[in-house]
């Protein structure tokens, strides 16, 4: 089960952010805010001064996304294939409604935006990525990465938490570099252990499981002896682990905003999964990260 403990600290310090947002926002009454978030007649110093507390614009006008498979739709619409028209985040497909089209309509989603996730990404890649990214001058970036970087053929292969930290720092310099002002809207990693629990259940996916998807998760997925046991736990540690990361270094940018572990709590089951590999989304469970993101990024405060 999930270190409650870590979740706990975590919610404590988004509410404390949101506590400073909510401020913030009260100093501003009867402002008139410009798209890039500024103050309509403040001098240009002040409008290119770097800024003071949580900015955020809750609807951004072109989103570029960055990640692994679930971002490119993997396995959703075919068997080992992309499909990235249903993205939870850039998708055009009617049924799932992707955050950009949420945010920008469908006619406007293809056009504005550019989804730069790569299937079997981990958090190393990220930084290249981001400067792609960075390149297309977008007002939204959206990051779901680090499932990877625990589904490994072993749980010492998993990436180190102070590794998977280097990289997340470097990639938000990256996009810093070259887009200033965009926004990040920062998904935490799915509860792997879950989608284990609910996928397991189904025996085609169990034999394909058996092709060495997530081994260090999924491997011999019916036995409870104390080894696998052990194996499944300290895999759902480093998950916590790496959300903790996410949450710490996305609260340094003013411009980033973590989604307060939304999508590690969501309650996965089998209707959300893939019909092929029964462990990534399927346009059911695209559809429902596309709500999860929809309301963080809408949402006033920051997710506490």
């Amino acid at each position: 089960m999930p270190d409650r403990s870590v979740r706990h600290r975590s919610r404590t310090a988004l509410a404390g952010l949101a506590a400073l947002a909510f401020a913030g926002a009260a100093a501003l009454t009867g402002c008139d805010a410009g798209h890039d978030g500024t103050t309509k007649g403040s001098s240009p110093a002040e409008r290119h001064a770097p800024a003071a507390g949580l900015v955020w614009n809750p609807s951004p006008g072109s989103i570029a996304a960055v990640g692994d498979s679930i971002t490119r739709g993997f396995d959703a619409c075919s068997v080992l294939a992309d499909c990235p028209e249903v993205s939870w985040s850039t998708g055009t497909d009617s049924a799932v409604r992707s955050l950009a089209v949420r945010l920008l309509g469908a006619s406007r989603a293809a056009d504005h935006t550019w989804n730069h996730a790569e299937t079997g990404a981990r958090m190393a890649q990220l930084p290249e990525q981001m400067a792609a990214a960075a390149d297309e001058g977008p007002d939204l970036v959206t990051v779901m990465i680090g499932a990877n970087d625990a589904c490994r053929d072993s749980v010492r292969a998993m990436t180190p938490v102070d590794d998977f930290r280097a990289s997340f720092e470097a990639s938000m310099r990256r996009l810093r570099s070259g887009a200033p002002k965009a926004q990040v809207y920062v998904s935490s990693v799915p509860d792997l252990k879950r989608l284990w629990s609910q996928g397991r259940g189904n025996q085609l996916g169990k034999q394909i499981w058996k092709l060495g998807l997530c081994k260090s998760m999924l491997s011999d997925a019916d036995d409870m002896g104390a080894a696998a046991v052990a194996r499944r736990a300290a895999v759902q540690e480093r998950v916590v682990a790496y959300n903790e990361v996410l949450r710490e270094v996305c609260a340094k940018d003013s411009r980033c905003r973590y989604d307060g572990g939304a999508v590690f709590d969501y309650r996965f089951t089998g209707k959300q999964l893939s019909q092929w590999d029964w462990f990534h989304p399927g346009r059911n469970g695209q559809a429902r990260l596309a709500e999860i993101a929809y309301r963080n990024v809408t949402a006033v405060r920051p997710p506490a």
